[in-house]
């Protein structure tokens, strides 16, 4: 039985991770599910929130934009549309991102698909503080 999973992290940019971790706790669609070594297949949608793996005692925080999860027994491979590690998020950025989004959510006159914009958008930010420690 093995006792890591290789986690590999793309973004259409880069490759964000590839690294053997021992557990991958991923923000799925309908909650968040965890992965160890040996796990099942599975294939996840995924939502706007943290991606955290660990390695030994170290835990380590990806802010994620959405995307997808193929899981093996030997490999979990993440396809997001966006992802930050969280050593390299811009807190101010992330914090001036939230007030426009929240001013934006503020505005009576947005249609449906504005608002849900706007919605992603402060989503996307608070995730974005809270994987840096915010």
């Amino acid at each position: 039985m093995a006792s890591t999973i290789k986690l590999e992290l793309v973004t259409p940019e880069r490759m964000l991770v590839s690294e053997d971790v021992d557990e991958v706790i991923a923000p799925g669609y309908e909650g968040e599910f965890g992965v160890l070594p040996e796990h099942t297949h599975y294939l996840a949608i995924l939502s706007i929130g943290i991606l955290r793996y660990r390695k030994g005692n170290e835990v380590k925080k990806i802010a994620l934009g959405g995307g997808f999860a193929e899981v093996e027994p030997e490999k979990v491979v993440v396809m997001a549309d966006v992802a930050e590690r969280a050593e390299e998020i811009d807190l101010e950025r992330a914090r001036r991102a939230q007030a426009r989004a929240e001013a934006a959510l503020k505005e009576l006159t947005l249609d449906e698909d504005t608002y849900k914009k706007a919605h992603a958008a402060l989503q996307r930010a608070m995730v974005r503080m809270a994987a840096a420690g915010d």
